[in-house]
């Protein structure tokens, strides 16, 4: 045997990405004797290689011996279970840790901003063993992917040489929410999920999946954590936008497709696997009626009873036929008296990370689920009274109020971890403290096999992923993938076929030019249209029609709390003194007038209904595709994802306009 030093250069020899062929250094694939298998391609900084029987190894631990969790010709189970007998206590916590990396950004989300702050992420990783982060950042692509790497060469000089595994929450669509998704930046933006159940199309959901797990893969992000699985019920719910829509058989479908591209197949996970963490197990949908959100303290108590919780179980099975990775837990709590098939009576009352007969019962039982659970984020922290009461009044609202330990609230920490690792959770989202995990075990309240079976699930999926031999991506070629003009055109095709047309009063749609060639436009870029053949004019009394861009409408109901804050609650109708719904009464009352709706909840159109020319929604789409659909180049084909609800009352009963509306989507 030999021990080989590492080149100087970063990185030594890939095959994951099809992209620009990058320096290749001694350490080749090639092709050994009869019985021997092929080399493994490996990437290094400073981890020295070892060759056994003419076979190139990494050494993670320094020791010069190949070690079994090392040897790339052993499966993944038998590494994964040979390293965690070589892990402390303090590994093993630090391992079931999946934090925010601290950042340069104040203020604002934590892991969020543009740049990392590299002495704290350091420490996390090397002195707490953490190597799960949440990559929130918002840069260019060629930071993202550097930072990734300078992330992978920290971890190298850990005892055991564990690489990372980097996270995000959605990326690439048109609505970003704080500690829920991420603007789009230079990724391809394609519509809302809601927009890809408007096409129903479970081929084209795989084929966007599968963009998102190259541009995830370029910049070094290895979990996703999407899709959601849960149902758009209640109108008001802040999330609907995120979920492939109400019906629990489309949302299955489509579940099952995202899945599948996501981890590059439906038979497990390998090297160009991207981990799809399915999310929210289960009930999240399920909102009191006013559509409070889970992730605040008002809105913790899932309204979900014994006769429909398997409505929003169904969907979850689209990702178990794909053999998804990971499952997250939803925050809410559920009410008294609730039985589930597969569980041992009545389901304790406690946020589901914390629940054994929801995770042990029925997701690992009777689903067979045998992936990693990973919390939501902060379920283990403390709600204090910003999370609970708000802010001050006159003060901003807190990140550091963000907790949500439903149901639990009067336990310590210690006890929380506890709970959530006898429950079912292996990794908990947004924590840093692997201490009360260490102080568990120590003190009896844990038994160190419930953390020997947690951190092999985790450690299986890195060696899955091919982590241990290359880590790192081509940051030069990253740029050449993200948001390549390939994936754009799938997307704004998908823009397109996402778009429903409501209603279409008079045949106004499509529109010719230069029969109506002077047209006033409310928040679109003029561009768009003079390129199309028509006058753009300053005031709506010089034109022929208008067309407006409005969205779903809100309310401020909960502004000294974080997320209440942010995000969109209340009342989705139309309504005197709105500003949008004010514009629209001005305009349409002069020219025919055209609305395009962007639906980020489920809108009541009852107040725009009576007076508008035609109706557009959709679920993101650039003013170039509105186009494209208005003028009739390309045919409306989109359906409503879900109910819309409706309060109008002229010119005709509830029932005869959805008819209408319903005649209008299939013409």
């Amino acid at each position: 045997m030999t021990i080989t030093m590492p080149s100087r250069h970063p990185i030594l020899h890939t095959t994951r990405l099809a992209l620009p062929a990058l320096a290749i250094a001694a350490l080749c694939a090639c092709t050994t004797p009869a019985g021997r298998s092929a080399q493994a391609p490996l990437q290094t900084r400073t981890i020295a290689v070892l060759t056994v029987d003419g076979l190139r190894f990494k050494d993670h631990n320094k020791n010069g011996v190949l070690d079994g969790y090392e040897d790339w010709r052993n499966s993944a189970q038998q590494r994964a279970r040979d390293l965690v007998a070589r892990m402390t206590l303090d590994e093993k916590a630090g391992a079931m840790m999946h934090a925010n990396p601290p950042s340069t950004a104040s203020g604002t989300i934590p892991g969020a901003g543009t740049a990392w702050e590299r002495p704290g992420i350091d420490q996390l990783l090397l002195d707490q063993h953490i190597t799960a982060f949440l990559n929130r950042l918002n840069t260019d692509v060629a930071a993202m992917a550097r930072q990734a790497n300078e992330l992978q060469a920290t971890a190298e000089r850990g005892r055991l040489g564990i690489p990372v595994t980097l996270s995000s929450d959605p990326r690439n669509q048109f609505q970003s929410s704080q500690g829920i998704s991420v603007g789009a930046g230079s990724f391809t933006q394609w519509p809302d999920p809601a927009g890809m159940a408007a096409t129903g199309d479970a081929e084209l959901v795989r084929r966007f999946a599968d963009s998102v797990r190259q541009e995830y893969l370029a910049v070094g992000i290895r979990m996703a954590l999407s899709p959601q699985a849960d149902l758009a019920i209640n109108p008001r719910w802040h999330r609907s936008n995120g979920t492939f829509g109400g019906d629990r058989e489309t949302a299955r479908r489509l579940v099952n497709a995202y899945v599948t591209g996501m981890q590059s197949g439906a038979t497990g996970l390998h090297a160009d696997s991207v981990v799809s963490v399915v999310k929210h197990w289960v009930g999240y949908g399920a909102t009191g009626p006013q559509g409070y959100d889970a992730h605040n303290h008002y809105g913790r108590h899932m309204q979900v009873g014994t006769d429909t919780i398997e409505d929003h179980i169904y969907p979850f099975t689209g990702a178990f036929a794909a053999q998804v990775g990971a499952v997250m837990p939803t925050y809410g709590q559920p009410g008294p008296g609730l039985m589930v098939q597969g569980a041992d009576g009545p389901i304790e009352q406690v946020g589901i990370g914390f629940n054994r007969q929801m995770l042990g019962e029925v997701l690992r039982g009777r689903f067979g689920f045998d992936g990693v659970v990973l919390s939501d984020w902060q379920i283990t922290d403390d709600c204090l009274a910003g999370c609970r009461d708000g802010a001050p009044a006159g003060q901003k609202p807190n990140p550091a109020d963000i907790a949500m330990p439903w149901g639990v609230e009067e336990l310590s920490k210690e006890s929380r971890f506890a709970k959530a690792v006898e429950a079912g959770v292996d990794q908990f989202g947004g924590a840093k403290d692997p201490q009360y995990i260490i102080s568990a075990v120590r003190n009896g309240r844990l038994q160190l096999a419930a953390l020997d079976r947690a951190v092999t699930r985790i450690m299986l999926q890195k060696f899955q992923l091919g982590l241990f031999e290359a880590p790192y991506v081509d940051v030069d070629a990253a740029s050449g993938v993200v948001g390549n003009a390939g994936f754009q055109a799938m997307a704004l095709d998908a823009q397109r076929r996402s778009a429903v047309l409501v209603q279409n009063q008079a045949h106004t749609l499509p529109l010719k030019a230069p029969a109506a060639r002077k047209v006033f436009l409310y928040q679109i870029d003029p561009a768009s249209a003079r390129r199309r053949g028509f006058n753009v004019v300053d005031t709506v009394e010089q034109a022929d029609f208008a067309i407006m861009a409005i969205a779903t409408p809100s309310e401020v109901l909960h502004p000294q709390h974080f997320f209440g804050s942010r995000y969109r609650e209340g009342d989705t109708a139309f309504k005197a003194g709105g500003a949008s719904y004010e514009a629209f009464r001005r305009i349409s009352a002069k020219v025919p007038t055209v609305v395009s709706v962007y639906m980020d909840r489920p809108a009541d159109l009852s107040a725009l209904i009576p007076a508008a020319a035609a109706i557009v929604v959709h679920f993101g789409l650039g003013a170039d595709a509105l186009f494209d659909m208005l003028t009739g180049e390309r045919p409306f084909e989109g359906r409503l994802p879900y109910d819309l609800p409706l309060s109008i009352t002229v010119p005709a009963p509830q029932g005869q306009l959805a008819t209408r509306m319903g005649q209008g989507l299939r013409d």
